[in-house]
Order: C-alpha cells, then structure tokens, then sequence
C-alpha cells in the first residue's frame, strides 16, 4: 500500500480524521461535573443509554462535545430512506441518479442538525434531573443557559462528525461514517483485552476456557465474512439489438441478491425497541413497568424470543422498502434482459420477489444467531466483554469493505493486492 503515493496520503489523511474524532470524544461538554456522570452511567447498561454510548465511542458517558456521535445523521438518513417509499417527490429524486441523491444527502444533513437540536435539548434537559448514587448532581447549575449552551455545543459537534466522515469519504480510503463507528467500537478494545488478563490473573477464568472462546470467536468472525460477502445470482441474458449498423447485446451476466440485505438496521431497531421499557423504568416509578423491564432483562428467555422476533420483522420489512423487484424487473425488461426461463415482466418480478423472500429467511436467522451470541456468552461462559451483535456486524462488515476500497486502488495501478490469490470483497 505504500508504494502508491496517492494510496498513502489517503491511508494517513484518514488516520489523522479518525485521531481527531477520538480527542474529541474526550473533550467534555461545559457545566456538568464528570464524576457524578460516571456513576450514573454505571447504573444504566444494557439500556438505550447504553447503546447510544456504544455508538458514540464511549463519548456519550463522558457527555463530551461529540457525546450525539454519528447517530442524528444515520437517524436521518434512514428517515428519509424510508419516506422515498410513501413521498413521490423524494421517490423522483431517487432515480435521477448521482444529483438526486446529492439532493437527498442535503436534505439528510438540514434533517442531522434539527434531529441534534431536538435531541440536545431532551439531554439537556435530562441532565438537569440526574444525580449520582451518592446525591451529588450531575448538572451543578441547571436553567436555560446550560440547556442552550448544551444544545449548540451537541448540534456542533455531530455536524463536524458529519462533515468529517464525508472528508474521509471524499479524501480519505472511502466509508467515512462507518469508519467513524468502526472507530468508535474498536476503541473500547484494549480495555476488554485487560479486563480478560486481569480476570485470568484472579482465576476468575483459566487458559483452557480462554482458548475456547478465542477459537469461537474466529469462527463467529468467518461466518460473518462468508454470510455478508455471499450473494444469491440470479442469470441474466440480454437481446441483441441493432442500433444503426451496429449490433449491442447478447452478453449473459447476473443480478446478485445479497443474502443479507438489510445489514444491521434490523438489531439496531430491535436493540432500540426492546430496550426502551428498560430505560423508561430508570426513570418513572410505576410498578408495571419496571416489571415489564425486568421480563425482558437480556439473558432471559422473553427477552431472546422478543429479540429474535423484531430482528425477523424488520428484515423483511427494511429489505421490502429499500428493494423494489417490480423497478429491476422493469429495468431489465426495458433494456431487453430476461431471465432464462421467466417471463420479463411481472413474472419476473414475482421470481424475483420470491427468491428474495427465501434468502432473507437465512440472513434474519444469521443476524439473529450473531446478535444473541453475546448474552449466551455473558450468561454461561462469564465473559468480561460485550462480543457479538450489532457491534461486531458493523466492525466485520466495515473491514471488509474498506479492505475492498484498497484492493480497488491497488489493481487500478496493477500493483497485487492483500491475497496473493483471489480478490478481497466488500459487501457491495
């Protein structure tokens, strides 16, 4: 990678990006005393704060200025991924191309800082009403100026987050807001590592159970690689057609359905659902709600069949929006394509449809088997660290997408890439 000039200033500019989203994790936002703050973190794991905090890269539990992380902006996108489906004027600008999308990237920006304002204001808010185990208050002087002051500070900076992870898309190797989260989780990597050696050193757990969860963990991260880099092909054959005195057409190529179609917007949404009762008992005294919180602790039984259950639910319901079989049938029919054996049309667009229907069925149960391996391994195995789920889907799935960014800029200049046999593929 070296040897490329271009490759290595993109490589370095991206370093230098993510360096500086980490000191800013770690700058804190003014008028709240941090000590307070961390032991009332420490009493809301496994809650929707908790989560918030995993995609933050740990900024949200310092409550510094990068403490909204990444999330205003993925929240936005996806609103508006969604509402191409139901507004039609959203659905044309879809289509249009590369400039409708520049268009909808825009409105996904405007839609990030009215998102961090809103939300600012809720922490802001929130703040003011927490105290510490021990009564001493998290925020020292409540009023409007801390919570005005707070929510310029939070709307600030997600929108630089923003804009830095479109400088790494632009400047850097590519995937700028996913290598953000990617940094984000990976951070909170040498503090797992010690807590392993530190439990080890206690007896807490020996060598052998050790190596046992290394060779698990291997073998959960290859499934990962092969499931997200696995593809359903559909043959496709196109007409020759006559365009003046020349002929075009009649290649055969394929339509690859991803097994996985939807990524890891199914255990976030289901994450964010089944933990919401949990964070609202936190806060509101009401006996049936902290009993309904308490029936869904993870680990327990309620809690995985819930779990799995939302995961298949918004698998089929994220593919079915983002994927339209009657537009690809359309398409190809337009341009004389065919699947051998289909009629073009609406019968192929209901072959489509139904292929996409059964390898969805395997992507849920992949998801779902990686997102419930972390509570098994928690509640059996007394694991000292959070392996698996959304976490790992996301680390996995952007490793292999930014190893297939720099395989791109390495055959483009005929240099050999990472294996010296094969190609590395992303998920795209």
């Amino acid at each position: 990678m070296l040897r490329i000039p271009e490759l290595k200033r993109r490589i370095f500019f991206t370093l230098i990006m993510l360096a500086v989203y980490r000191v800013g994790c770690a700058i804190p936002t003014p008028g709240i005393d941090a000590d307070a703050l961390s032991a009332f973190f420490a009493r809301y794991q496994g809650t929707l704060l908790g989560l918030f905090d995993m995609f933050s890269g740990g900024a949200l539990e310092r409550m510094s200025i990068f403490a909204l992380g990444i999330m205003p902006y993925i929240s936005a996108s996806i609103i508006l991924e969604l509402l191409t489906v139901v507004v039609p004027y959203l659905a044309q600008l879809k289509k249009e191309g590369q400039d409708g999308r520049k268009k909808i990237t825009q409105y996904a920006r405007y839609g990030t800082v009215v998102l961090a304002l809103v939300q600012g204001f809720g922490i802001a808010v929130g703040l003011e009403s927490m105290t510490s185990p021990g009564g001493a208050m998290v925020v020292p002087d409540p009023g409007w100026a801390f919570r005005v002051m707070t929510m310029i500070t939070l709307a600030a900076g997600t929108s630089f987050i923003m804009w830095l992870g479109e400088q790494i898309t632009e400047r850097g190797i590519g995937n700028g807001i996913s290598l953000i989260i990617f940094a984000g989780i990976v951070a909170r990597m040498p503090s797992a590592i010690h807590s392993t050696f530190r439990m080890m050193s206690l007896g807490e757990i020996n060598i052998f159970m050790l190596v046992i969860l290394v060779i698990m963990m291997v073998a959960v991260i290859a499934a990962i690689v092969f499931v997200e880099s696995g593809q359903r092909r559909l043959p496709v054959q196109y007409a020759k057609r006559v365009v003046g005195r020349r002929m075009y057409g009649g290649q055969t190529t394929h339509l690859p359905l991803k097994i996985n179609t939807s990524g890891v917007i199914p255990p976030i949404f289901a994450s964010s659902i089944i933990m919401f009762p949990a964070t609202i008992a936190q806060f509101i005294q009401i006996d049936w709600v902290k009993q309904a919180a308490s029936a869904i602790t993870p680990g327990g039984v309620i809690y995985s069949l819930l779990f799995v259950g939302l995961i298949f639910f918004f698998c089929y319901f994220y593919t079915a929006v983002t994927f339209n079989p009657e537009d690809v049938a359309d398409n190809m029919k337009k341009y004389g394509g065919f699947i051998p054996g289909i009629r073009p049309g609406k019968r192929t667009a209901e072959y489509i449809d139904r292929v996409l229907t059964r390898i969805t069925l395997g992507g849920a149960v992949y998801v779902s088997a990686v997102c419930v391996l972390p509570t098994i391994l928690i509640s059996q195995f007394n694991v000292p660290f959070y392996f698996g789920g959304t976490a790992l889907l996301i680390v996995v799935g952007v490793a292999m997408d930014t190893m297939a960014q720099i395989e791109s800029h390495l055959l483009q200049r005929n240099y050999e890439g990472f294996m010296k046999k094969g190609v590395v593929k992303g998920r795209r």
